[in-house]
């Protein structure tokens, strides 16, 4: 019998709250945190207009050997671990799979997909492709994927061989439990351990944004208002301070 860990999920409030900031402020706050680069490079939005934040279950891949691993797909499906971080799936979890960018195989298909769904996953983040896509683009997830193909997982190159261990997904260092912000613009991994400090510094960012945008669009100074300089502070703490009223 095959046994994966499960992993340890964050507070409702870290989630909600870092939905609010989007990918490119938590990537910026993130570099002046100390993480330089925390963009999962490769897998793009084919869900255009889709946002996700949520703790990651990880699904890591391997190249095939095939003494190791036979293509007989459906004797024994329990030895698919790629089912086996689906089992884990809690509402608003995402996963994230290093398929070593392989693009001939489908990490999932409609089916698997809408188990997920139906167990409340809410994103899918695959340094790969999935196959099925023109169903599973209507499951309501968010799909960032490399491409689509229509062989199944285990066709060609690769196979799944570790669940909710640490991968590397597009070139990031990805650890069960990390929390992901993908949107249109991309997918960064934030680290469990900076996502309080992370949420505090973005949600200032995105409040002197709103007003620093706000006087742009009036046709504000550029260099006083973007970023925003010690000239504009008392402006804009004045501001903050009466839409709080």
């Amino acid at each position: 019998m095959i046994e994966t860990l499960d992993i340890e999920r964050p507070a409702k409030e870290l989630i909600e709250g870092l939905a609010a900031i989007g990918s490119a402020t938590a990537s910026g706050e993130l570099s002046r945190l100390g993480i330089r680069d925390p963009q999962i490079r490769g897998p793009l939005s084919w869900t255009p207009g889709t946002t996700v934040v949520g703790p990651a279950l990880t699904l890591q891949f391997m190249p095939k050997r095939e003494d190791l691993y036979r293509v007989d797909e459906y004797v024994d499906p329990e030895r698919q671990l790629h089912r086996h971080v689906l089992y884990h799936t809690q509402p608003g979890d995402v996963v994230v799979v290093d398929a070593r960018g392989d693009m001939s195989s489908g990490v999932f298909g409609e089916m698997m997909l809408t188990y997920f769904k139906g167990r409340g996953g809410s994103g899918v983040i695959i340094d790969g492709c999935i196959r099925d896509y023109p169903k599973a683009k209507e499951l309501g997830l968010g799909l960032w994927l490399r491409g689509v193909t229509p062989n199944f997982h285990t066709q060609t190159n690769i196979v799944p061989f570790a669940v909710n261990v640490p991968i590397a997904c597009g070139n990031a260092l990805v650890m069960p439990g990390d929390i992901i912000v993908a949107d249109d613009d991309g997918v960064v991994v934030v680290p469990i351990k900076l996502a309080p400090e992370l949420l505090r510094a973005a949600s200032e960012h995105a409040e002197w944004e709103d007003f620093s945008r706000m006087r742009l669009a009036e046709g504000g100074d550029l260099r006083k208002y973007y970023p925003l300089s010690a000239e504009a502070r008392a402006e804009y703490e004045a501001w903050r301070d009466k839409q709080s009223r």
